[in-house]
């Protein structure tokens, strides 16, 4: 199991650290403070809006999740606000790019 290959199936993981239990982002195989390898687990599909932008009619935020990780994704609904609880609707790769749809709450 690794990042990529289950982005492609629409699975939003992250790593996390089997000896210190840190996130690791961006998702590695180990631990990039104790070194330590990593387990894999689903990532919550919960966060909130740290920043956010609009090009023409589109938002687009960076969002975080869990505390740990930060992640850009495009907005499905309506304008977002800085604090804004959101979802993660959709998550996958197209070509080489990774892509997340966001919903706000």
């Amino acid at each position: 199991m690794n990042f990529e290959s289950e982005l492609k199936k629409g699975n939003f993981i992250i790593s996390e650290c089997t000896n210190c239990q840190k996130i690791v982002w961006p998702p590695s195989e180990f631990c990039n403070q104790c070194f330590s390898e990593v387990s894999w687990r689903n990532a919550s599909n919960h966060g909130k809006v740290v920043e956010f932008s609009k090009q023409n009619n589109d938002y687009f935020c960076i969002v975080e999740i869990e505390n740990a990780v930060k992640i850009m994704g495009s907005v499905s609904n309506g304008i977002p606000n800085v604090g804004q609880r959101v979802k993660i609707d959709n998550c996958g790769m197209k070509g080489e790019n990774y892509y997340f749809e966001i919903s706000l709450i």
